[in-house]
């Protein structure tokens, strides 16, 4: 594997030469700044790279080996006569992302949020600190917080006693950090959605099914995969995280079969998967080692870190990156096999525990970079430990 970490540009308090030093030479970045749907003009991805590689001459050299992500506008999630504007702005912006040299891009089709989590700052035993999702908070969010019609047709009458229960005893800033981590809309941002505009986003999806929504994406890869294969480029989505559904909407890259369809719906090599075995591993149906093996030159890109589903299986955290539900012994060497077809994959190690001297550090969310650095080198073992075997 080629060994790369995300960073979220000049703001980024991980460093670019921390990156260096954690033994990476794969950046993984996004333009941000750039409204969705807009045009990444070659100018603007140039400057990117060009902050990226300035000290290659002094240090090891660094290079911006995948976009994460180009964000799909949510009019061509919702099939509006609009998507073929941004359509036609998605393909000029791969256009000129060619043009720079980057050829990996890594994109989403979740609807309205990108991820959800209800705890940034849950406690391990060993005092470091991790991300979590716990169902009976988001109940809580959902029906006393944004209030959301309809929304107690989604949880079970014990689910809804407890949340009432507990809502009755929450203080006002518990119940303020619940509303702002649950509308936090893009991994890396501090900023979250508005609560008095989030509902109107919600039901803009009120006539859209996870059968209208897969819809629109088989209808958005046509036309965009046969366009990138041209410029030599490999899309790849990302799962849903959490793979199932919320807020009544639709989830449609959860599963085995989810992919499967996806890939037949264009099959072209340019139509691929960002294989996060984090988001489909809160699945225990999703076979990850197999999916691997089966999907195979289809896979661009690959997000490695585990989640441990908790006593109630809905209820998940971000676990140590070797000492969670994913094989990670399994899925490394399923990906050690596809690499002698694919030639060596851009992976970043996922979603690190905040520890050590990050504990008193700002940082986003998941992405410190003491804990991303530890299961880097976990993985970077497990790897070699398993070539060496292979010999």
């Amino acid at each position: 594997m080629k060994y790369t970490m995300r960073w979220f540009g000049p703001n980024d308090p991980v460093s670019l030469m921390d990156i260096r030093q954690s033994g990476c030479s794969g950046v993984v970045s996004a333009l941000h700044q750039i409204p969705i749907g807009q045009v990444w003009t070659l100018g603007e991805i140039l400057e990117r790279k060009k902050i990226i590689e300035k000290d290659n001459d002094t240090y090891t050299k660094l290079t911006w080996d995948v976009v994460e992500s180009l964000p799909v506008h949510e009019d061509i999630k919702k099939g509006l006569p609009t998507r073929k504007l941004y359509i036609e702005n998605y393909k000029t912006s791969l256009a000129n992302l060619a043009k720079a040299g980057i050829f990996t891009v890594c994109y989403n089709f979740m609807p309205v949020l990108d991820w959800s989590r209800t705890n940034l700052n849950y406690e391990m035993p060993d005092g470091s600190k991790a991300l979590r999702f716990v169902w009976l908070d988001f109940a809580i969010f959902d029906l006393f917080i944004l209030k959301r019609p309809n929304a107690e047709k989604d949880y079970s009458d014990e689910i809804k006693e407890q949340a009432n229960a507990k809502f009755a005893k929450m203080t006002q800033p518990e119940l303020e950090t619940l509303k702002n981590t649950a509308l936090l809309g893009l991994p890396g941002s501090e900023e979250a959605f508005e609560l008095e505009t989030f509902q109107g986003l919600l039901d803009n999806y009120k006539a859209i099914r996870a059968k209208e929504l897969k819809e629109n994406l088989f209808f958005f890869i046509s036309e965009i995969a046969p366009f990138a294969n041209s410029l030599g480029i490999k899309l790849c989505i990302h799962p849903d995280d959490p793979p199932f559904p919320l807020l009544g909407l639709p989830r449609v890259v959860s599963t085995f079969q989810d992919l499967k369809e996806l890939m037949e719906a264009s099959n072209v090599k340019a139509n691929g998967i960002t294989f996060c075995t984090g988001s489909l591993g809160v699945r225990a149906d999703n076979p990850l080692a197999e999916m691997v093996r089966s999907f195979g030159d289809r896979i661009h890109f690959v997000h490695l870190r585990t989640t441990r589903r908790e006593v109630d299986p809905e209820n998940f955290h971000e676990a140590a990156h070797l000492d969670g539900d994913v094989d990670m012994y399994e899925v490394v060497k399923a990906i050690v096999e596809i690499e002698k077809i694919t030639g060596p994959l851009p992976m970043r190690p996922d979603h690190g525990h905040q520890m050590l001297d990050d504990l008193n550090k700002k940082t986003y969310p998941g992405y410190s970079a003491i804990g991303r650095l530890k299961g880097l080198a976990e993985i970077r073992g497990l790897e070699m430990g398993i070539r060496m075997g292979l010999k």
